[in-house]
């Protein structure tokens, strides 16, 4: 004879990929900062900042996070491209993050999607992301999102305005 077991499932939580409101800044700029530590940088973002390039009146940046109504558990950041050449307008995702003990769970898969719906709806015929060069597990995770790798070509110099 056997004995039924009842399990109880949870239901998993509800999360909302949604714009970043000037309410999320604190918790955005606590995982920009989670970020650059993963790689090892320093985080120089402060909220302040993140409102003028979020808020201002000529917005610099679009934000996305994930939200589950108790706290953000990911977020993508997206900034403007263009191919002059083509004449082709584009968007960087520029970050890609999930929290620890949220990833594997289709978030960052959720958040992608809607940086495509976001880039479509701006016109752009490109959605671009880079990846560091031994990021293995960021790279097939984006080749399962579609993205095909293109070789990077040339330098990139940079000039400090002061």
């Amino acid at each position: 004879m056997t004995e039924d077991t009842e399990i109880s499932l949870a239901r998993p939580a509800v999360v909302n990929i949604r714009a970043a409101k000037r309410r999320d800044l604190p918790e955005l700029n606590e995982m920009i900062a989670l970020l650059a530590a993963h790689h090892g940088d320093a985080a120089g973002m402060t909220p302040e900042k993140l409102e003028r390039d979020l808020f201002s009146d000529s917005p610099w940046i679009q934000a996305l996070v994930a939200d589950t109504g108790e706290e953000l558990i990911g977020y993508a950041i997206l900034v403007p491209l263009y191919r002059a050449q083509e004449g082709k307008r584009g968007l960087d995702l520029h970050h890609l993050f999930v929290r620890d003990g949220h990833r594997g769970h289709g978030i960052g898969q959720h958040l992608v999607n809607r940086a495509r719906d976001q880039a479509r709806a701006r016109g752009c015929d490109f959605l671009s992301v880079s990846a560091a060069t031994g990021n293995f597990a960021a790279h097939r995770f984006y080749e399962h999102m579609d993205f095909i790798s293109r070789p990077v070509t040339g330098m990139r110099f940079l000039q400090a305005l002061a």
